[in-house]
């Protein structure tokens, strides 16, 4: 009877394959997932157009420049200069929001017209341009070259850790994170529990008990849903992998893959824990409606995980990443944001196997104990006090 638990696993898998609304409901995020990493790529690729009203020859020198030094620093701003005929006109034509920004001469070299708030990149490329103009102007009127007159001011940027993945990527992905643990934690968790539930409510559970050692029933169901939950967490991880690709972040790929992976490892060894949860909380129950009841405090335990991985920074954030259940989401931040060592994961990983047996042993016991009981919703305690 040792192997029984294979053939429940198996009709765990078969049911849910077959269910429409989860197959549907996976194909839908996997493509949501792609889509929005494939228009944030392409939103970010598309060049920003800076329209600027501007008047006479030396100001076009000015916009031209612009451009030439927004194209060096691998920009995708450009700006398009739009002639007329005087500063009224360029006042005019932002007050209007034709154009983005003006410029005109004014007493000490140039002035930037914006009707509200001032644009960034045409502060940036537009002043270093004008600056690069008078300079050379004064240059040549001191009888030296730019590059004479420039000696000793070029600045260099040296990265001490060139493979770092850049701060907002590693922030969405410790969110992603956190979301997905969410979402494969309740979906699959609340299919367990029902499950149970629903056997104990029609009785069908007698008959299984009486085929099968209800320890193996328990097993078959953990294995099961683990397998499921597994397998569809590997996916939407990989759909965003391959959006990173897409959105010409391949450079940092492999932390981020690497963080990925941790966190389906870390997922699949906590959810077993938690799947023991959710059966026991099926069993403590004696009809659906019981189940807001019996599960309230293993929802309220995936909130805080959730909102950890979110909100926690700092101190905080490292000790909840040795956490067993709060380091399935903290500690693969913690790897894609790279302030994790090698050796940690290893450890996290150590106590929440440590952690999850404890659990599953506990909550066994609490699951043979209860699940025969009908007469009516059952505590933990009430359970642990029943005989086998």
């Amino acid at each position: 009877m040792s192997g029984v638990w294979r053939i429940v696993a198996v009709r765990e898998i078969v049911v849910k394959l077959r269910d429409r609304n989860f197959v549907v409901s996976t194909v839908v995020t996997i493509v949501a997932i792609v889509a929005s990493l494939a228009v944030s790529g392409f939103l970010g690729s598309r060049p920003d157009k800076i329209d600027v009203a501007i008047t006479g020859p030396a100001t076009a020198a000015v916009v031209e420049t612009a451009n030439g030094l927004a194209t060096a620093a691998d920009s995708d701003t450009t700006f398009i200069a739009h002639e007329v005929a005087d500063r009224a006109a360029v006042e005019q034509q932002v007050r209007d929001e034709v154009v983005d920004v003006g410029l005109v001469p004014a007493d000490s070299g140039w002035l930037l017209v914006g009707k509200t708030a001032e644009d960034d990149e045409a502060t940036t490329y537009i002043t270093a341009a004008a600056q690069q103009l008078a300079l050379q102007r004064n240059a040549a009127a001191a009888g030296v070259s730019l590059e004479e007159l420039g000696r000793g001011a070029v600045v260099s940027y040296d990265l001490l850790d060139k493979g770092a993945v850049d701060p907002g990527l590693s922030k969405i992905v410790a969110l992603v994170f956190a979301f997905l643990f969410y979402l494969a934690s309740v979906l699959f968790g609340m299919s367990i529990a029902q499950s149970v539930v629903e056997e104990k409510q029609n009785r069908i559970v007698e008959i299984l008990a009486s085929a099968m050692p209800l320890r193996q029933l328990l097993i078959g169901k953990v294995v099961g849903n683990t397998v499921l939950a597994f397998a569809q967490l590997a996916l939407f991880v990989g759909a965003g992998l391959l959006g990173l690709v897409a959105t010409d972040r391949a450079d940092q790929l492999g932390q981020i893959a690497g963080a990925a992976g941790w966190f389906i490892v870390f997922f699949v060894v906590g959810f077993i824990a938690l799947a023991s949860l959710w059966a026991v909380a099926g069993a403590l129950a004696t009809r659906s409606e019981d189940l807001q009841s019996t599960a309230t405090p293993l929802s309220m335990l995936i909130m805080i995980v959730l909102f950890a991985g979110i909100f926690l920074t700092g101190t905080p954030r490292v000790v909840a990443s040795y956490v067993p259940i709060m380091s399935i989401v903290a500690m693969p931040g913690r790897l894609a944001e790279g302030t994790a060592a090698w050796w940690e994961p290893l450890v996290a990983l150590g106590l929440m196997a440590v952690a999850t047996y404890g659990i599953v042993l506990v909550a066994e016991r609490i699951y043979r104990r209860s699940l025969m009981q009908t007469q009516g919703r059952l505590t933990m305690r009430q359970a642990l006090a029943l005989e086998d």
